[in-house]
């Protein structure tokens, strides 16, 4: 009987110190495993955060010249048709470039396929020397305002005179150029901007 007890003390105090391990050890490594998983993601959180900072200050940082930037598209492509300003530009053109004749014939705004922007096709008619004509083409080519030439004619001009025809040494160009504008409710009623509804009728 004195020969077990050694045996059946050590089988309590294994019993015990396992005990131990699964009432006190085990509990607190699962609450470790658990503050790890959460330091990890306090930290991933932390680095989505300081990229967001930074990306935030860069957007601060550049945005003067973002605001150029859309300032000059609205400039070539505005938020309504504004015809007057249009033929202003373009008279503009034609004094600078000494043309003797010149006319501005605007279409109908049209949205496009995409409904994203309005073209507006228009005609427009200049005569003069050779000079004056190719200077007209290259002050049409760099208007502050968006345009893109779809036709383009040059013929010689010539001058009537007691039911004859004299010719002459000027020419006449005559392109179909179009200009755009965002408002896609563009068409009658668009300019200086897109109609608008009030109660129950237009």
């Amino acid at each position: 009987m004195n020969r077990r007890a050694p045996i059946i003390a050590g089988v309590i105090s294994a019993a015990v110190a396992l005990l131990a391990v699964l009432l006190l050890v085990l509990p607190k490594m699962s609450d470790v495993s658990a503050a790890e998983e959460e330091l990890q993601s306090a930290e991933d959180q932390e680095v989505a955060l300081v990229a967001q900072l930074d990306a935030l200050q860069d957007a601060e940082a550049a945005a003067p010249k973002t605001e150029q930037e859309i300032g000059a598209i609205e400039e070539q492509v505005p938020p309504t048709a504004n015809l007057p300003s249009l033929f202003r530009l373009l008279q503009g053109a034609a004094d600078r470039s000494a043309v003797d004749f010149f006319s501005f014939s605007p279409g109908t705004p049209a949205p496009n396929a995409g409904g994203t922007y309005s073209g507006i096709a228009s005609q427009v008619t200049v005569t003069g020397g050779y000079f004056a004509i190719d200077e007209f083409l290259f002050l049409l080519e760099t208007l502050p305002r968006a345009a893109k030439v779809t036709t383009l004619a040059v013929t010689p001009s010539g001058a009537a005179t007691g039911g004859t025809t004299i010719s002459t040494s000027n020419l006449q160009l005559q392109v179909t150029v179009e200009f755009y504008t965002t408002d896609v409710s563009a068409g009658p009623g668009s300019i200086p901007g897109p109609s608008e509804t009030t109660g129950t009728g237009a």
